[in-house]
Protein backbone atom coordinates (compact mmCIF):
# COMPACT_ATOMS: atom_id res chain seq x y z
CA UNK A 1 0.00 0.00 0.00
CA UNK A 2 1.36 3.99 -0.87
CA UNK A 3 1.99 5.86 1.63
CA UNK A 4 -0.75 8.48 0.38
CA UNK A 5 -3.45 5.88 0.24
CA UNK A 6 -2.01 5.06 3.81
CA UNK A 7 -2.88 8.68 4.77
CA UNK A 8 -5.88 8.93 3.04
CA UNK A 9 -7.68 6.00 4.97
CA UNK A 10 -6.88 7.15 7.88
CA UNK A 11 -7.87 10.92 6.88
CA UNK A 12 -10.96 9.04 6.39
CA UNK A 13 -11.54 6.57 9.40
CA UNK A 14 -11.02 10.26 11.71
CA UNK A 15 -13.81 11.58 9.03
CA UNK A 16 -15.73 8.64 9.70
CA UNK A 17 -15.55 9.19 12.95
CA UNK A 18 -16.33 13.22 13.11
CA UNK A 19 -19.44 12.86 10.94
CA UNK A 20 -21.06 10.48 13.55
CA UNK A 21 -19.73 12.14 16.90
CA UNK A 22 -22.61 10.72 18.98
CA UNK A 23 -22.35 7.15 17.45
CA UNK A 24 -18.88 7.16 17.99
CA UNK A 25 -19.23 8.60 21.50
CA UNK A 26 -21.81 5.95 22.34
CA UNK A 27 -19.83 3.10 20.97
CA UNK A 28 -16.72 4.22 22.87
CA UNK A 29 -18.81 4.58 25.71
CA UNK A 30 -20.06 1.77 25.05
CA UNK A 31 -16.45 0.13 24.26
CA UNK A 32 -15.19 1.17 27.38
CA UNK A 33 -17.85 0.07 29.77
CA UNK A 34 -17.55 -3.49 28.73
CA UNK A 35 -13.49 -4.00 28.92
CA UNK A 36 -13.49 -2.04 32.52
CA UNK A 37 -16.08 -5.04 33.26
CA UNK A 38 -13.77 -7.68 31.54
CA UNK A 39 -10.75 -5.89 32.55
CA UNK A 40 -12.28 -5.85 36.49
CA UNK A 41 -13.39 -9.44 36.02
CA UNK A 42 -10.34 -10.79 34.83
CA UNK A 43 -8.32 -8.88 37.63
CA UNK A 44 -10.94 -10.90 40.17
CA UNK A 45 -10.29 -14.12 38.18
CA UNK A 46 -6.32 -13.96 38.41
CA UNK A 47 -7.02 -12.90 42.29
CA UNK A 48 -9.25 -16.22 42.52
CA UNK A 49 -6.97 -17.91 40.85
CA UNK A 50 -4.23 -17.02 43.00
CA UNK A 51 -5.98 -18.08 46.17
CA UNK A 52 -7.37 -21.16 44.93
CA UNK A 53 -3.74 -21.83 44.17
CA UNK A 54 -2.39 -21.18 47.72
CA UNK A 55 -5.33 -23.14 48.47
CA UNK A 56 -4.42 -26.04 46.79
CA UNK A 57 -0.62 -25.87 47.91
CA UNK A 58 -1.95 -25.39 51.48
CA UNK A 59 -4.19 -29.04 51.26
CA UNK A 60 -1.72 -31.43 51.79
CA UNK A 61 -1.74 -35.06 52.30
CA UNK A 62 -0.45 -37.30 56.05
CA UNK A 63 2.10 -40.06 55.07
CA UNK A 64 2.46 -42.71 58.18
CA UNK A 65 5.02 -45.59 58.14
CA UNK A 66 4.96 -48.95 59.19
CA UNK A 67 5.89 -49.99 63.19
CA UNK A 68 9.66 -50.61 63.40
CA UNK A 69 10.84 -48.49 60.62
CA UNK A 70 14.73 -47.26 60.49
CA UNK A 71 14.77 -43.70 60.25
CA UNK A 72 17.40 -44.33 57.56
CA UNK A 73 14.46 -46.43 55.82
CA UNK A 74 12.18 -43.30 57.30
CA UNK A 75 14.65 -41.02 54.83
CA UNK A 76 14.56 -43.41 52.11
CA UNK A 77 10.97 -43.25 51.57
CA UNK A 78 10.66 -39.57 52.31
CA UNK A 79 13.35 -38.99 49.17
CA UNK A 80 11.07 -41.52 46.68
CA UNK A 81 8.22 -39.14 48.12
CA UNK A 82 10.07 -35.84 46.83
CA UNK A 83 10.99 -37.81 43.23
CA UNK A 84 7.13 -38.01 42.42
CA UNK A 85 5.73 -35.92 39.79
CA UNK A 86 3.43 -32.54 40.92
CA UNK A 87 4.81 -33.19 44.70
CA UNK A 88 6.24 -29.61 45.75
CA UNK A 89 6.94 -30.34 49.78
CA UNK A 90 7.61 -32.98 52.00
CA UNK A 91 8.05 -32.26 55.49
CA UNK A 92 8.92 -35.05 58.15
CA UNK A 93 7.25 -34.41 61.67
CA UNK A 94 9.22 -37.03 64.42
CA UNK A 95 6.77 -39.06 66.45
CA UNK A 96 8.53 -36.69 69.57
CA UNK A 97 7.52 -33.67 67.49
CA UNK A 98 3.98 -35.11 66.74
CA UNK A 99 3.95 -35.62 70.71
CA UNK A 100 5.03 -32.17 71.48
CA UNK A 101 2.76 -30.49 69.44
CA UNK A 102 -0.10 -32.72 70.72
CA UNK A 103 0.67 -31.59 74.21
CA UNK A 104 0.61 -27.78 72.87
CA UNK A 105 -2.50 -28.62 71.14
CA UNK A 106 -4.67 -30.33 73.95
CA UNK A 107 -2.64 -29.62 77.48
CA UNK A 108 -1.83 -26.19 76.85
CA UNK A 109 -4.28 -25.20 79.95
CA UNK A 110 -3.36 -28.05 82.26
CA UNK A 111 0.52 -29.16 80.89
CA UNK A 112 0.43 -31.62 84.05
CA UNK A 113 -2.18 -33.91 82.10
CA UNK A 114 0.71 -35.01 80.15
CA UNK A 115 3.23 -35.89 83.02
CA UNK A 116 1.05 -38.88 83.59
CA UNK A 117 2.31 -40.45 80.09
CA UNK A 118 5.85 -42.04 81.05
CA UNK A 119 6.58 -43.18 77.25
CA UNK A 120 5.14 -41.11 73.94
CA UNK A 121 1.68 -42.58 73.29
CA UNK A 122 2.93 -41.09 70.06
CA UNK A 123 5.59 -43.34 69.14
CA UNK A 124 4.50 -44.90 65.94
CA UNK A 125 3.12 -41.55 64.57
CA UNK A 126 5.94 -40.10 62.82
CA UNK A 127 4.80 -38.89 59.75
CA UNK A 128 5.68 -36.83 56.40
CA UNK A 129 3.47 -34.18 55.04
CA UNK A 130 2.89 -33.91 51.94
CA UNK A 131 1.98 -30.50 49.68
CA UNK A 132 1.08 -31.36 45.75
CA UNK A 133 1.18 -28.40 43.10
CA UNK A 134 -2.80 -28.81 41.77
CA UNK A 135 -5.38 -30.22 43.62
CA UNK A 136 -6.50 -32.71 40.60
CA UNK A 137 -3.23 -34.62 40.90
CA UNK A 138 -3.31 -35.23 44.29
CA UNK A 139 -5.33 -38.43 43.47
CA UNK A 140 -2.64 -39.41 41.65
CA UNK A 141 0.42 -39.06 43.99
CA UNK A 142 -1.56 -40.49 46.90
CA UNK A 143 -1.36 -43.72 44.96
CA UNK A 144 2.04 -43.32 43.84
CA UNK A 145 2.83 -43.17 48.05
CA UNK A 146 0.50 -45.94 49.42
CA UNK A 147 2.64 -47.94 46.86
CA UNK A 148 6.10 -47.11 48.37
CA UNK A 149 7.75 -50.19 50.60
CA UNK A 150 6.98 -49.65 54.94
CA UNK A 151 4.11 -46.70 54.39
CA UNK A 152 1.33 -48.21 56.27
CA UNK A 153 -1.20 -45.16 55.85
CA UNK A 154 -1.98 -41.95 53.60
CA UNK A 155 -4.24 -39.39 55.10
CA UNK A 156 -6.29 -37.34 52.98
CA UNK A 157 -8.59 -34.38 53.28
CA UNK A 158 -11.05 -35.84 50.75
CA UNK A 159 -13.78 -33.27 50.81
CA UNK A 160 -11.61 -29.99 50.40
CA UNK A 161 -10.08 -31.69 47.40
CA UNK A 162 -13.69 -32.65 46.08
CA UNK A 163 -14.57 -29.10 46.63
CA UNK A 164 -12.04 -27.16 45.25
CA UNK A 165 -12.08 -29.53 42.09
CA UNK A 166 -16.02 -28.42 41.81
CA UNK A 167 -15.11 -24.94 42.21
CA UNK A 168 -12.44 -24.75 40.18
CA UNK A 169 -14.93 -26.29 37.30
CA UNK A 170 -17.59 -23.73 38.36
CA UNK A 171 -15.35 -21.23 38.17
CA UNK A 172 -13.92 -21.73 34.89
CA UNK A 173 -17.75 -21.93 33.15
CA UNK A 174 -19.02 -19.21 34.82
CA UNK A 175 -15.96 -17.21 33.35
CA UNK A 176 -15.45 -18.34 30.25
CA UNK A 177 -19.64 -17.51 29.76
CA UNK A 178 -19.24 -14.02 31.35
CA UNK A 179 -16.40 -13.14 28.87
CA UNK A 180 -18.04 -14.73 25.51
CA UNK A 181 -21.14 -11.96 26.34
CA UNK A 182 -18.98 -8.82 27.12
CA UNK A 183 -17.18 -9.68 23.78
CA UNK A 184 -20.42 -10.02 21.82
CA UNK A 185 -22.17 -6.93 22.68
CA UNK A 186 -18.57 -5.37 22.21
CA UNK A 187 -18.92 -6.68 18.89
CA UNK A 188 -22.43 -6.06 18.12
CA UNK A 189 -22.14 -2.15 18.76
CA UNK A 190 -19.11 -1.28 16.46
CA UNK A 191 -20.81 -2.98 14.09
CA UNK A 192 -23.62 -0.60 14.69
CA UNK A 193 -21.50 2.64 14.73
CA UNK A 194 -19.90 1.28 11.74
CA UNK A 195 -22.94 0.56 10.24
CA UNK A 196 -24.23 4.00 10.67
CA UNK A 197 -21.50 5.75 8.96
CA UNK A 198 -21.74 3.11 5.83
CA UNK A 199 -25.41 4.51 5.53
CA UNK A 200 -23.83 8.05 5.44
CA UNK A 201 -21.41 7.30 2.71
CA UNK A 202 -23.75 4.59 0.67
CA UNK A 203 -24.03 6.26 -2.07
CA UNK A 204 -20.30 7.26 -2.36
CA UNK A 205 -19.39 3.91 -1.59
CA UNK A 206 -21.48 2.77 -4.71
CA UNK A 207 -20.03 5.32 -7.03
CA UNK A 208 -16.13 4.42 -5.75
CA UNK A 209 -17.21 0.69 -6.53
CA UNK A 210 -18.65 1.83 -10.10
CA UNK A 211 -15.79 3.35 -11.19
CA UNK A 212 -13.41 0.70 -10.12
CA UNK A 213 -12.66 0.94 -6.56
CA UNK A 214 -11.42 -2.37 -5.15
CA UNK A 215 -12.61 -4.01 -2.09
CA UNK A 216 -10.11 -3.26 0.05
CA UNK A 217 -9.79 0.21 -0.72
CA UNK A 218 -13.29 1.15 0.06
CA UNK A 219 -13.16 -1.37 3.19
CA UNK A 220 -9.83 0.45 4.66
CA UNK A 221 -11.07 3.56 6.23
CA UNK A 222 -14.18 1.51 8.24
CA UNK A 223 -11.55 -0.82 9.35
CA UNK A 224 -9.25 2.47 10.09
CA UNK A 225 -12.42 3.79 12.02
CA UNK A 226 -12.93 0.81 13.86
CA UNK A 227 -9.42 0.30 15.03
CA UNK A 228 -9.65 4.00 16.33
CA UNK A 229 -12.81 3.01 18.15
CA UNK A 230 -10.90 -0.37 19.52
CA UNK A 231 -8.14 1.76 20.57
CA UNK A 232 -9.75 4.24 22.19
CA UNK A 233 -12.41 2.14 23.68
CA UNK A 234 -9.63 -0.21 25.60
CA UNK A 235 -7.04 2.93 26.61
CA UNK A 236 -9.53 4.79 28.58
CA UNK A 237 -10.91 1.51 31.01
CA UNK A 238 -7.36 0.48 31.52
CA UNK A 239 -6.20 3.77 32.56
CA UNK A 240 -9.23 3.76 35.24
CA UNK A 241 -8.46 -0.07 36.18
CA UNK A 242 -4.73 0.83 36.51
CA UNK A 243 -5.64 3.41 39.24
CA UNK A 244 -8.31 2.25 40.99
CA UNK A 245 -6.88 -1.44 41.46
CA UNK A 246 -3.91 -0.11 43.04
CA UNK A 247 -5.99 2.59 45.01
CA UNK A 248 -8.48 -0.38 45.94
CA UNK A 249 -5.81 -3.02 46.96
CA UNK A 250 -3.71 -0.20 49.05
CA UNK A 251 -6.91 0.51 50.81
CA UNK A 252 -8.21 -3.15 51.53
CA UNK A 253 -5.10 -4.42 52.80
CA UNK A 254 -4.65 -1.34 54.92
CA UNK A 255 -8.20 -0.88 56.85
CA UNK A 256 -8.85 -4.67 56.95
CA UNK A 257 -6.33 -6.29 59.10
CA UNK A 258 -7.35 -10.18 58.91
CA UNK A 259 -6.57 -9.24 55.12
CA UNK A 260 -2.88 -8.47 55.51
CA UNK A 261 -1.79 -12.11 55.79
CA UNK A 262 -2.63 -12.74 51.76
CA UNK A 263 -0.71 -9.43 50.82
CA UNK A 264 1.84 -12.05 49.15
CA UNK A 265 -1.09 -14.07 47.60
CA UNK A 266 -3.15 -11.06 46.12
CA UNK A 267 -1.30 -9.97 43.20
CA UNK A 268 -0.04 -6.59 42.91
CA UNK A 269 -0.97 -4.08 40.35
CA UNK A 270 1.73 -4.54 37.98
CA UNK A 271 1.19 -8.29 38.45
CA UNK A 272 -2.08 -8.16 37.27
CA UNK A 273 -1.36 -5.30 34.42
CA UNK A 274 1.34 -7.66 33.18
CA UNK A 275 -1.57 -9.42 31.27
CA UNK A 276 -5.09 -7.31 31.74
CA UNK A 277 -2.86 -4.56 30.22
CA UNK A 278 -2.36 -6.66 26.72
CA UNK A 279 -5.03 -8.98 26.72
CA UNK A 280 -7.13 -5.86 27.06
CA UNK A 281 -5.96 -3.96 24.19
CA UNK A 282 -6.05 -6.75 22.02
CA UNK A 283 -9.50 -7.12 22.77
CA UNK A 284 -10.13 -3.41 22.23
CA UNK A 285 -8.38 -3.71 18.39
CA UNK A 286 -9.95 -7.16 17.77
CA UNK A 287 -13.46 -6.19 18.37
CA UNK A 288 -12.87 -2.90 16.39
CA UNK A 289 -11.45 -5.09 13.33
CA UNK A 290 -13.75 -7.66 13.40
CA UNK A 291 -16.70 -5.17 13.59
CA UNK A 292 -15.85 -3.39 10.77
CA UNK A 293 -15.05 -6.33 8.62
CA UNK A 294 -18.45 -7.93 9.11
CA UNK A 295 -20.37 -4.83 8.77
CA UNK A 296 -18.32 -3.79 5.69
CA UNK A 297 -18.22 -6.89 4.39
CA UNK A 298 -23.02 -6.71 4.00
CA UNK A 299 -22.15 -3.28 2.09
CA UNK A 300 -19.88 -4.00 -0.70
CA UNK A 301 -22.50 -5.61 -3.06
CA UNK A 302 -23.63 -3.07 -4.91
Amino acid sequence: MKLSSFGYHVKQGFKNIGRNKMFSIASIATMTACIFIFGAFFSIIMNVNAIRTDLEQRVGVTVFMNEGVTDDQMTQIGDQIKAIDHVTSVTFTSADEAWSQYQEEYFESNPALAEGFSDNPLANSANFTVLVDKIENQDAVVSQIKAIDGVRQVNQSSGAATTLKSFNRLFTMLSVAIIAVLLVVSVILISNTINVGIEVRKDEIGIMKLIGATDSFVRAPFVVEGLILGLIGSVIPMVILYFGYNALMTKVLTKFGFLSSMSGVLLSVKQVFVYVGPVSLILGLGIGLTGAIITVKKHLQV
